[in-house]
């Protein structure tokens, strides 16, 4: 069975909210299953296979303390992340990432020059607005708490001077490995010097983990740019595949995420839970 059609993503992204809309209370799998239309061994079913774990039990991995659990017991140091298998190719489950970087001349022309395609998908984490250039995605926005119109004007003002057209088929095999999480994508990044810094540390980040601010300051040579570290990771156009929602402050708080919190902590207890089953 395909989890990559948009009505398993729909069915999972609702499923998520209701679950997160319900705070610390859990929702049993029958009020589940009937906000979802289902019955209960079919949406238990379909939840298991996308996750990896109950519903029940994903609750688990999006209550607040989770971040504070994965910097205790899957916390990173990025110098050594090397050992577990990550060097120019980060892999998110089943998916590939392969990445080049926009020259930093290229980067200070604000994008002159460049065609950048978009189009909306359908996604886990709400809809998607992907964008890419004829060499790989450049830019990946979630929109479900921002709305699509500001994640749109968002995108488009990093890259002032690029021309853009709406071609989701120019996007679609790209997308659709990254969204659903299988395959091969390639990237392509755009940002200034510090910037694709900070991001290419951010990729060596084991999926399933987590690393703090100032141990990405210290993995690049500048032990004490942490806020602007933060800044970087702020700034990274490329949500899910550029992990920045897998950067935590040292005290266990999530800290920042550019397309809402709620987002964050969805992403972080699906892998949390997929990492835990591979394991």
């Amino acid at each position: 069975m395909e989890y990559n059609e948009p009505y398993h993503y729909q069915v999972m992204r609702r499923a998520i909210d209701a679950i997160d809309a319900a705070g610390d209370t859990q929702l049993s799998l029958a009020e589940l299953a009937a906000e979802m239309q289902m019955s209960p061994a079919h949406f238990q079913r379909l939840f298991s296979t996308w996750v990896g774990v109950s519903p029940k039990r994903y609750q688990q991995y999006l209550t607040l303390g989770h971040a504070k659990t994965l910097l205790r017991d899957r916390f990173t140091m990025l110098d050594t992340a090397h050992s577990v298998g990550l060097s120019g190719s980060g892999r998110l489950h089943d998916l590939f990432v392969r990445w080049e970087a926009m020259s930093p001349g290229d980067y200070a022309q604000g994008g002159a020059g460049l065609m950048i395609y978009w189009g909306w998908f359908d996604s886990l984490f709400g809809p998607a607005l992907v964008m890419g250039t004829d060499r790989g995605i450049c830019g990946l926005a979630f929109a479900g708490e921002t709305g699509p119109d500001a994640a749109m004007k968002d995108m488009v003002s990093r890259w002032p001077n690029a021309r853009f057209l709406e071609n989701a088929d120019a996007l679609r095999t790209w997308a659709t490995a990254a969204l659903g999480m299988t395959g091969e994508t390639q990237l392509h990044m755009i940002g200034a010097p510090f910037q694709l810094k900070v991001w290419e540390a951010l990729l060596r980040i084991p999926t399933g983990h987590v690393t703090t601010y100032s141990e990405i300051a210290q993995s690049i040579g500048n032990p004490k740019a942490v806020r602007a570290v933060g800044t970087a990771v702020g700034r990274n156009p490329v949500s899910l595949l550029i992990p920045c929602h897998r950067a935590l402050r040292k005290s266990g708080a999530l800290g920042g995420y550019h397309w809402g919190l709620p987002v964050k902590r969805a992403i972080l207890a699906w892998e949390s839970a997929r990492a835990d089953v591979d394991f």
